[in-house]
């Protein structure tokens, strides 16, 4: 029995430092791109800078209706209320100018110091959950509607 776990040891260590060598390598080749956090692109609002949205995830709840998913995160110190805002999702891969994907209103209530806040929205949409992108080559940006200025 020892004899097996010594053997089992050794085929262990015998593969991670072969691994080693492997992901060595492997850190040298350029990383897959990872969708940068998502800001507001209306950024005269003065709370524009504090206001990002992280985790999109959209699912189909029937067909013709997407849910979209969501955090909104407040990273000021200040209590800014209630946030009304317009979201635009497109693809990594859209030129400027071409048209967004997905677009919505979106309505956080009581959005506090330091907080995040989870969001469903439920989108009517002629598309197909599975006609749209993968998660990672989804972007987004939204415009802050209230409060204003």
């Amino acid at each position: 029995m020892r004899l097996g776990w010594l053997f089992l040891a050794a085929l262990v260590l015998t593969h991670s430092g072969c691994s080693s060598s492997s992901s060595h390598d492997k850190q040298g080749k350029a990383a897959p791109a990872i969708p940068p956090h998502f800001t507001a692109t209306n950024t005269s609002n003065p709370i524009a800078k504090y206001i990002e949205l992280v985790g999109l995830r959209v699912r189909e709840r029937s067909p013709g209706h997407l849910v979209v998913q969501f955090g909104v995160v407040n990273h000021s110190e200040a209590d800014v209320g209630d946030v009304k805002m317009t979201v635009n999702l497109s693809t990594t891969a859209a030129k400027p100018g071409d048209p967004p994907i997905i677009t919505f209103p979106a309505q956080v209530a009581r959005l506090g110091p330091s907080e995040l806040k989870d969001m469903t929205v439920e989108v009517p949409i002629k598309l197909r959950v599975y006609e749209l992108p993968d998660w990672q080559f989804l972007k987004a940006d939204f415009e802050i509607i209230e409060p204003k200025q």
